[in-house]
């Protein structure tokens, strides 16, 4: 955990999504990873998460910032799936 020059806390971190879903008819599994960002009362719950529980993300994309083509998921919510 890092904090911001405001103080807020932020964490890095890197998701892994794994899905299979039908495409024109076909089975596809979808796999890949990405970076993200959680802030505030987020980063806190996200730094005490379990490594490798499966859970359900709610949040944002965005650009890494202003001039980058790097894309960076903003966490503002989650919760395991049981």
């Amino acid at each position: 955990m890092r904090y911001s020059p405001g103080g807020v806390p932020i964490v890095a971190a890197r998701l892994l999504h794994q899905s299979e879903l039908q495409e024109a008819g076909i089975k596809r599994v979808v796999e890949f990873d990405m970076a993200t960002l959680a802030a505030g009362s987020v980063a806190a719950k996200l730094e005490q998460a379990e490594l490798g529980a499966v859970f359900r993300f709610n949040g944002f994309i965005a650009r890494k910032n202003r001039n980058s083509k790097s894309l960076v998921f903003h966490l503002t919510d989650f919760e395991p799936i049981t």
